[in-house]
C-alpha cells in the first residue's frame, strides 16, 4: 500500500488552500467558486447577474458592499455570508435548538478544575459506567441526535477528565473525538478542532493517536483548513500502515483507510482531484481486505463508507453527474440500509447538493426530505443542510413538505 509520505505532501501542497481573512471579498468570492467547480458564467447564472459582474466582483473593481448581495452570493457558493467577509462563520442552529448544547459544551471544554485537582466533591464513576456512557454517546450520535448529545456531553467530558488518572486513556480520547464530530455537524468548526485536538495529545500509543487525527480532520475540514487536513490524515495513515501491504490487523487497516478518506475528502475540498482519485482507490483497496462487519475504536470504514466518500469528493470537485449516478446506485444496494442513520442522511444531503448542481430540483427536493426523515437534526442543525434548503426555498415553487420544512427551520425564499 503506498500511501503518499507526508513530508511530499507537505511540499506538493504548500500552504492550506484557503481564502484567508487577509484576501478582498472578491478574492475569497473567486477561490470558492473554483472550488465548487463553477464558470464565471454559470456561477452568475444562478446569482441572475451578467459574467461581466462576477468578473468585476473578483478582480476587485466593484465593491460588494450590500450585505443581502453579500447573502446572495455565499447561498450560492453553499458558504456562510462571514466567510466571504473573512471572518469566522457562525453556528448555523437549527430548530432543534442546538445552541444552548453547543455552549455547554463550550463551558466544559473551558474547564480546567478537573483535570487539574483530580476528583473532588461528585463521586468519581466507575470505568465500568463511563464505559458505557461512552458507547451511548457515539450511538446517539450514529442516530444522528445531535440535541440529544449536546445536553449529556458537558457532565461526559468533566467525568472523563476526573478518570484520566486511571487506565482510561482511551475513553477520554473517545470523548473527545464524539464531541469533535457533532460540533462539526452544528457549524462548531473551531471548538471542534479543540476537542480534536486534545482527543490527539492525550493519546498515548499510535492507534489512538490515529482514531483521533479522523476528527482532527473532519474538523480542520470544516474551518476550511483543507491542506492541513490532508496533510495531517496522511501523516497519521503512513504512520500505521503496515510495513507488508494490506497485511496487518484488521482494527489498524480500519484506521488506516478511514483516515484516507478524510485525506480524500480534504482534497476534495482543495479542488485536487488527482490526489481525491489516488485516496479513495488506496481505501478502496484497504476496504476489500477489511470487509464488512462491525467497526472497532467506534470507527466505520468499510466498501460501503468508500462508496460515500466517492460521491461526496464527486460533489464537491463539482462532477455532479457522476455523483447522482453514484447515488441512485448505492441506494438500490442491499448495505444502504444497512447504514447508520447519521450515515444515510449525510449521504442524502450530498446527493441533494448533486441534484441541484444539475438542475434537477425534484431530486433535490426527495433526497432532502428523505434525509428529514432519516435524521431531521442533520437537516436542520448542519449548515449544509440549512444551505440546500435555503437554496431549494430561492429556487422557485417547492413541494408542500420541503415548505413545510423550510418555514419550521426558519429558511425563506427571496
Amino acid at each position: 500500500m503506498a500511501i503518499p509520505s507526508d513530508q511530499s505532501t507537505n511540499q506538493q501542497i504548500g500552504g492550506d488552500g484557503v481564502a484567508g481573512s487577509g484576501l478582498p471579498i472578491g478574492r475569497r468570492v473567486a477561490q470558492w467558486r473554483t472550488r465548487r467547480g463553477m464558470t464565471q458564467q454559470v456561477f452568475a447564472d444562478r446569482l441572475g447577474k451578467s459574467a461581466s459582474w462576477v468578473d468585476k466582483v473578483e478582480r476587485g473593481v466593484r465593491t460588494l458592499d450590500r450585505f443581502s448581495v453579500i447573502q446572495d452570493v455565499a447561498a450560492v457558493l453553499r458558504v456562510d455570508p462571514l466567510v466571504l467577509l473573512g471572518r469566522e462563520a457562525t453556528p448555523s442552529v437549527g430548530a432543534n435548538g442546538a445552541g444552548a448544547g453547543v455552549d455547554g459544551v463550550r463551558a466544559a471544554l473551558a474547564r480546567y478544575d478537573a483535570a487539574l485537582t483530580g476528583p473532588g466533591d461528585r463521586p468519581m464513576p466507575p470505568p465500568t459506567e463511563l464505559a458505557r456512557s461512552v458507547e451511548h454517546a457515539w450511538l446517539t450520535y450514529r442516530h444522528a441526535r445531535y440535541p440529544q448529545l449536546l445536553r449529556t456531553l458537558p457532565a461526559l467530558i468533566v467525568d472523563a477528565q476526573r478518570a484520566h488518572a486511571g487506565d482510561t486513556t482511551a475513553l477520554l480520547v473517545q470523548v473527545y473525538r464524539v464531541t469533535a464530530s457533532v460540533l462539526v455537524k452544528c457549524g462548531e468548526g473551531g471548538l471542534a478542532w479543540l476537542a480534536a485536538d486534545r482527543a490527539v495529545a492525550a493519546a498515548n500509543q499510535s492507534l489512538l493517536i490515529a482514531t483521533g487525527t479522523i476528527q482532527l480532520g473532519e474538523a480542520l475540514r470544516a474551518i476550511g483548513r483543507g491542506r492541513l487536513a490532508m496533510a495531517a490524515t496522511i501523516a497519521a495513515a503512513h504512520r500505521i500502515a503496515p510495513a507488508v501491504p494490506h497485511d496487518g490487523p484488521h482494527d489498524e487497516l480500519a484506521v488506516c483507510g478511514a483516515l484516507l478518506l478524510q485525506a480524500a475528502l480534504a482534497a476534495a475540498s482543495c479542488g485536487d482531484a488527482p490526489s481525491v482519485r489516488e485516496l479513495v482507490d488506496q481505501a478502496a483497496e484497504i476496504a476489500e481486505r477489511v470487509g464488512d462487519g462491525p467497526g472497532q475504536h467506534w470507527v466505520v470504514f468499510d466498501p460501503t463508507t468508500v462508496e460515500l466518500a466517492r460521491v461526496a469528493t464527486a460533489v464537491e470537485l463539482g462532477r455532479s453527474a457522476e455523483a447522482v449516478v453514484r447515488h441512485e446506485q448505492m441506494i438500490t444496494r442491499e448495505s444502504w440500509r444497512r447504514l447508520s442513520a447519521e450515515q444515510r442522511a449525510a449521504h442524502l444531503l450530498d446527493a441533494a447538493r448533486a441534484y441541484l448542481l444539475t438542475g434537477d430540483l425534484d431530486g433535490a427536493c426527495r433526497a432532502l426530505v428523505e434525509a428529514d426523515r432519516t435524521a431531521p437534526a442533520e437537516v436542520r442543525t448542519r449548515p449544509a443542510g440549512r444551505t440546500v434548503l435555503g437554496e431549494l426555498a430561492r429556487g422557485g415553487p417547492v413541494p408542500a413538505d420541503v415548505a413545510r420544512l423550510a418555514t419550521a427551520v426558519g429558511v425563506t425564499g427571496r
